[in-house]
């Protein structure tokens, strides 16, 4: 742990095993999809940096994109956590909802059309540059072996 940001160490505690132990749990999760929700692309969208070179990720990414690209238009539970004229607060609240659901919703539904269509284009262009990527990798690997021959 000499090249880490930071060392953990405690008498009586070892610290190596507890990393392993979580590491292998992450693996555990991973592999059980409890990390392929769209929140956690959420929470990782700072670590891009890091885990731009791994293979999958960009799939992972694509599909919590897609899980993620819409905006929930469903009608909602509108409550007030102030006790003081709560009731009034609440009435208030659902007469203007009413009066604005219209507009919401075709700006909503406008909005979730160009999320859409953005999220297909970028795996539209996954797809293409993935497939030129292995048919130029198929074209060195024959080129390499007229060469050798």
């Amino acid at each position: 742990m000499s090249d880490a940001i930071f060392e953990i160490a405690t008498p009586g505690v070892d610290v190596e095993k507890i990393v392993r132990d979580i590491q292998a749990t992450v693996a555990r999760k991973w592999e059980q999809g409890i990390y392929t929700d769209a929140r956690v692309a959420r929470a990782e969208r700072t670590n891009l940096v890091h885990l731009r070179n791994e293979d999958q990720f960009l799939g992972f990414y694509l599909k919590c994109l897609r899980e993620a690209v819409f905006v929930d238009i469903s009608d909602f539970e509108i409550r007030e956590r102030r006790k003081c004229l709560a009731p009034l607060l609440v009435t208030f609240k659902k007469v203007l909802w009413k009066l604005l659901k219209f507009y919401t919703y075709r700006l909503w539904s406008q909005q979730n059309e160009v999320n859409g269509l953005l999220v297909t284009a970028i795996e539209g262009i996954d797809e293409k540059y993935a497939e030129k990527i292995k048919a130029m990798e198929a074209r060195i690997t024959e080129l390499e072996q007229r060469n050798k021959a």
